[in-house]
């Protein structure tokens, strides 16, 4: 189910780069010279930002099962020498 919600914010995040940096450009009346450098900028920084709050609203798994040794409880006698 993780990977679902990371593959989601991914593609969230690609739309709203994209949307972020077109609106830039367009106040600024002319497109970067750096395109992909500025649209890695604005992703970067949302990326951490919503992935910081996945992991902070992500349920916090239960503690581990205590290791069983099966060999133990078999009643296998060991090898004399």
């Amino acid at each position: 189910m993780e990977m679902l919600y990371y593959t989601v914010a991914a593609i969230f995040l690609y739309m709203v780069s994209d949307w972020i940096l077109n609106q830039v450009e367009i106040r600024r009346g002319k497109r970067f010279d750096n395109r992909s450098l500025v649209f890695f900028a604005i992703i970067l920084v949302l990326s951490v930002a919503l992935f910081n709050l996945i992991q902070q609203f992500r349920p916090v798994p239960g503690p581990a099962a205590p290791a069983i040794d099966v060999h133990r409880d078999q009643g296998a006698e060991t090898p004399q020498q």
